[in-house]
């Protein structure tokens, strides 16, 4: 199944369920108003929901309606937990390498992991607000996963069938701010803005093939101001899989349905495809060249992360934001 939120109906919007191809939808608020409340209800309300998907998939469905991802929150407009692993060691080991920091052997068994703010998601075509791009604007291409309830303690193996949904990521990031903060020995904070999430989430089997039931075998395509700038193979070097970040979240905590986990930025040691975060091109030219030339995002540039099928077919739509001056 695929899933959206449409900016209706209040703070957490309209769940609607989007067609394979991405070009209809269709509310469904006789099994569920909103993302969260059929999270909180997976087992008997996907069935239903399956139901529908593939009528509107046949064109059964009278009452669908043009999907228009400009019209989407987050799928979760808010999620009572949002946790980024960095399950791609390569692109840790490259931002302390290029400081001239030793990298702790303790990073390829222990996943990093931080919490980030869940209360505000951006929509998918939402501008990047900031109020100084001397913060310097990043983004990073990222997978995530949405929980149904994991119990404290649940192994990787016992975390891996309690994976719902899967989404996009434009983990936004100031990168001009985490020197100081971390410091500080706790951890990014104003470093992290509002996050981004792709249109639609999407239930596993929609990927087919390209899922294993722990990594996405596919490329994530990462744009800035329409040129393409990389195209990782999400499967290539993650050294922590779902299940496991899962696990590493749930050591000593529940995690409630809706809990968001995430990737980290995908990184490939082939540095032929390219980046997914600015960062570490500007690593990469710092150990070249001991400095590094290609700036962060600045007002009116446009990011595009994207994930396309075996036949080229968008599967979660895509994130699309340009960087704008907060107003507030």
């Amino acid at each position: 199944m695929k899933l959206a939120t449409l900016k209706q109906g209040g703070r957490d919007g309209t769940l609607v369920l989007v067609s394979r191809d991405l070009s209809r939808a269709v509310a469904v608020p006789q099994i569920a108003t909103t993302l969260q409340s059929a999270l909180d209800q997976w087992d008997s309300v996907a069935p239903r929901l399956q139901e529908i998907y593939l009528a509107l998939n046949r064109g059964e469905v009278a009452s669908s309606i043009a999907f228009d991802p400009a019209a989407c929150h987050s799928p979760l407009p808010r999620a009572y937990q949002w946790a980024d692993g960095s399950a791609y060691v390569n692109h840790v080991e490259l931002v302390r390498k290029a400081r001239g920091a030793e990298m702790p052997p303790e990073f390829w068994t222990d996943p990093l992991m931080y919490q980030g703010g869940s209360d505000s998601f951006l929509g998918p075509r939402e501008p990047i607000w900031v109020r100084d791009t001397s913060w310097g604007v990043d983004l990073e291409g990222e997978v995530a996963v949405i929980t149904g309830d994991v119990p404290m303690g649940a192994s990787a193996e016992a975390a891996a069938p309690h994976i719902r949904l899967l989404m996009l990521v434009n983990d936004v990031t100031l990168r001009n701010l985490i020197p100081a903060e971390l410091a500080k020995g706790f951890g990014f904070f104003q470093s992290k803005p509002a996050t981004a999430f792709s249109p639609v989430a999407i239930t596993p089997d929609e990927l087919g093939t390209a899922w294993d039931g722990k990594k996405v075998h596919l490329p994530l395509r990462a744009s800035i101001n329409g040129t393409l700038v990389g195209a990782p193979e999400c499967g290539v070097d993650m050294v922590f899989d779902f299940p496991q970040l899962i696990a590493h979240v749930a050591k000593t905590r529940e995690l409630e349905a809706g809990s968001i986990v995430g990737s980290g930025t995908i990184s490939n040691v082939d540095r032929s495809k390219g980046y997914t975060c600015i960062a570490e091109k500007r690593m990469l030219e710092t150990l070249a060249d001991g400095k590094p030339s290609t700036p962060y995002l600045q007002y009116g540039d446009t990011v595009r992360i994207e994930m396309l099928d075996g036949q080229g077919q968008s599967l979660f739509g895509a994130i699309e934001q340009t960087v704008q001056a907060y107003p507030g």
